[in-house]
């Protein structure tokens, strides 16, 4: 008997966030990649509101890449999508770009919209919900 795909699957939710300086944490402005992970927290607790009625707790992560620079005055677009639905887990895959970034080259207020998003972060999480009353 072939299982149905439970219609959770494939929903995704997006956040955008301007990153302020305050959060800059190194040279160059870079910002830790723990920001991000804080990132994923606040799409996860979305998705799970939108799937289950309820915020869900975060149980794990896995497969977490920083695959580039995170700087303070980036503009971020967070994506989540539920990829797997279990009885009470659900798993998430998760990405973080940078859709625009500052241009202290050209002065100290200038930026600009990236013609192709960077992909930073990505990672793989697993939330969990209560289960059926």
């Amino acid at each position: 008997m072939s299982q149905e795909q439970d219609p959770r699957t494939g929903l995704t939710v997006v956040h955008r966030r301007y990153v302020p300086y305050a959060h800059a944490h190194y040279a160059g402005d870079l910002v830790d990649g723990a920001y991000c992970l804080g990132l994923f927290g606040d799409v996860a607790t979305e998705l799970c509101i939108r799937t289950d009625g309820d915020e869900g707790l975060f149980a794990s992560y896995s497969d977490v890449q920083f695959l580039g620079p995170v700087r303070a005055g980036d503009v971020l677009e967070v994506t989540g999508t539920v990829v797997r639905v279990g009885r009470r887990s659900r798993e998430i895959d998760f990405a973080v770009r940078v859709v625009c970034r500052g241009r202290p080259d050209v002065r100290e207020s200038a930026a600009e919209v990236l013609p192709d998003p960077l992909v930073v972060t990505t990672a793989r999480g697993t939330v969990v919900v209560p289960g059926p009353a």
